[in-house]
């Protein structure tokens, strides 16, 4: 692949602009050859589309809006791993990316859900479409009590950076 926006033009991607930080920290940082993201929300334009806390919708009133499905709560971990390549694109450029190293993922999770890996997948898939075998990773799916924001999803990476720089 000559360049990672090639690939997101082809999968009709775009990168949004660099989620504000919502507290005292900045998005990304690098060490050495590899980018650590701050942990990503899926902010658009600045808003959290979806909040709440992430249940099997078997498990839950689905008119209930404190509520968060599986498949919504996957849509978000795309997009918060969306504004993570942002951070990381605007600190080295998209195109100094040689592998995807590790993915965590931190699900807001009702009580008895036990579906986080399934959510972090969201994740995962759209780096390996994008990426395709560098875009395979380490990974952790966490389950927590709460996000920031009330966001049902937070995602960090962590990209390793190639050697000679286009």
């Amino acid at each position: 692949m000559s360049s990672w926006f090639e690939r997101l033009k082809e999968l009709g991607i775009e990168l949004p602009q660099v989620a504000a930080p919502v507290a005292a920290y900045v998005p990304a940082i690098q060490v050495g050859q590899q980018v650590w993201t701050s942990g990503q929300l899926p902010f658009v334009d600045g808003e959290l589309p979806v909040v709440g806390k992430v249940a099997d919708t078997t498990d839950i009133d689905v008119a209930d809006t404190s509520y968060v499905s599986v498949d919504k709560a996957k849509e978000q971990a795309r997009i918060a791993t969306l504004n993570a390549l942002a951070a990381v694109d605007s600190l080295v450029g998209l195109d100094n990316v040689a592998r995807v190293v590790k993915v965590v993922g931190f699900v807001s999770s009702a009580a008895g859900f036990h579906g986080q890996p399934g959510v972090v997948n969201g994740a995962s898939e759209l780096l390996g479409e994008i990426f395709g075998e560098a875009g395979q990773h380490a990974r952790s799916a966490v389950g927590v009590a709460e996000l920031p924001l009330n966001s049902p999803v937070e995602i960090e990476l962590i990209v390793e950076l190639a050697a000679e720089r286009p």
